[in-house]
């Protein structure tokens, strides 16, 4: 069933060259867990201490999922996974917010403590209120791994895994559109 979802939905699941290189996104990574396979040693995260795959994540500013990157071992570090992703091709650097993970490929971070030194009031109070922009894609994150194929481990063979995150997307994305195609309270008893 798995391939058939996938397949049957794919279309709806958008790539970074589809995304509007106008719209300012807020990008983070997340590990989906999974069992932990002899044969495949880079799926373990030291971040994480367990092992998974890890996808980058972008969403509007509003909230809404747009893109979610191919699955990567999960030893990948973020900047790593996004910079394989092919988002970043371009010049859409400028209009991404991002952790402090992604400090030095041009995206709005938060401004980093020097060493041995303090932040400003005004450096403090820019990554406050940064931070609470970026409390949008924890929220996407969440809602994204309320599916339970997602948040627990991955227990079928791991050369499926990519295949089910795939259709899994591909729902999620359907799921998305038809919503923003049935007017609120059709349907409703």
């Amino acid at each position: 069933m798995t391939p058939a979802l996938a397949d049957a939905t794919a279309d709806w699941i958008p790539v970074a060259d589809d995304l509007d290189p106008e719209v300012p996104l807020i990008i983070d990574g997340t590990l989906l867990p999974c069992w932990s396979w002899a044969d495949v040693p880079d799926l373990y995260s030291g971040k994480h201490h367990t092992t998974g795959v890890n996808v980058q994540v972008a969403a509007t500013l509003s909230d809404r999922l747009l893109w979610v990157s191919d699955p990567l071992p999960g030893s990948t570090h973020d900047l790593t996974a996004l910079r394989a992703s092919g988002l970043l091709d371009g010049n859409r650097a400028a209009t991404i917010i991002a952790d402090k993970g992604y400090i030095g490929a041009g995206l709005i971070t938060p401004i980093k403590k020097p060493p041995k030194g303090e932040l400003t009031d005004d450096r403090k109070q820019f990554n406050k209120e940064l931070n609470a922009i970026r409390a949008t894609i924890e929220r996407t994150i969440a809602h994204l791994k309320t599916w339970r194929i997602l948040h627990t481990d991955y227990r079928r063979p791991y050369h499926t895994f990519a295949q089910t995150i795939t259709a899994v997307l591909g729902l999620q994305f359907l799921k998305l559109a038809l919503a923003c195609l049935i007017p609120s309270g059709v349907g409703a008893q």
